[in-house]
């Protein structure tokens, strides 16, 4: 076997644990793509010698921290509510997630709630958390001190220890909300929707100003459901799919056959307590190579 294609093998058999890192980093996929990508065309030129797991966490990790730098600013000017970019997880043809074994931090409501955090904080908290590494591993990668390491750990958690509670996964439960959801939601069936939503249900949608979508999030069960009655109207149109995207049950929509959306409900119990609705082309990219969809 040659060294380049040794390489080669030797990054394959971290890719995927490399996007997950870049992807709770950056809460885009296709961002996430490129940095991997990057990290493999410095793999190539580095030295034989390093440990291919420990050095590619590093690199990529470090370049995330970049790109978050200067994606913070962008999102101050981005068009409407920002969302994450949706990723199909749980039997999925590519699941670029299914070698993780902890799937923390990967739901739309979570990563959200990452937003929150400093880059430096975001990164110990999710090296941490949703990978397990020590406090002197991250503060390897990070080329910090152990102490200053712990520091960012204890800030991240604070910043989203009550708000955190809210995301307990209870799949097969949620399954049939989303079920019950879409019935009421194609036929415009007013009671059932009120039945399944809060009273102080949110609504988001993240349309980028390139599709259509709400420029400011709904609040109350009222306004939502008249958002939704909406879709009642399209429904020769419509198709709603129930899939798991972020490993949460969610609604991919096609309109006249093609992608045009994907709603995730959040859930407290047995009521829908928010929904975020991605529409924007740009993000729905990612996951219709998934789904081998075009739009």
């Amino acid at each position: 076997m040659g060294i380049a294609q040794e390489r080669l093998e030797r990054f394959e058999a971290n890719r995927r644990r490399l996007f997950g890192v870049a992807y709770r980093l950056l809460g885009e996929a296709t961002e996430a793509e490129d940095v991997v990508q990057d990290a493999y065309l410095r793999w190539e030129r580095c030295d034989t010698a390093v440990s291919p797991e420990a050095w590619l966490t590093k690199v990529v990790t470090n370049l995330c921290l970049d790109r978050l730098t200067s994606a913070r600013a962008q999102r101050q000017h981005y068009v409407g509510p920002w969302l994450p970019e949706p990723v199909r997880t749980g039997g999925a043809a590519f699941d670029p997630f299914e070698a993780v074994e902890q799937r923390e931090l990967l739901s739309l409501g979570v990563l959200v709630l990452l937003e929150r955090l400093t880059p430096p904080e975001r990164a110990v908290f999710v090296l941490r958390e949703a990978f397990g590494h020590s406090h002197r591993e991250i503060a390897e990668i990070l080329d910090l001190t152990e102490p200053h390491v712990r520091q960012l750990y204890r800030r991240a958690q604070q910043h989203l220890a009550t708000a955190r509670k809210r995301f307990t996964a209870e799949p097969e439960q949620h399954r049939k909300l989303v079920e019950r959801f879409l019935e009421a939601a194609l036929v415009g069936d007013v009671p059932a929707l009120e039945r399944i939503l809060a009273d102080d249900v949110i609504g988001w949608a993240d349309g980028g100003g390139k599709a259509p979508a709400l420029r400011h999030p709904l609040v109350g069960r009222e306004e939502v459901v008249r958002n939704l009655l909406t879709l009642a109207r399209y429904a020769p149109r419509i198709r709603l799919v129930p899939d798991v995207v972020n490993d949460e049950p969610a609604i991919v929509v096609y309109l006249d056959g093609q992608l045009s959306g994907i709603t995730v409900p959040e859930f407290d119990g047995d009521s829908i307590v928010a929904l975020r609705t991605i529409t924007n082309p740009d993000k729905l990219a990612f996951l219709a190579r998934q789904t081998k969809h075009k739009f």
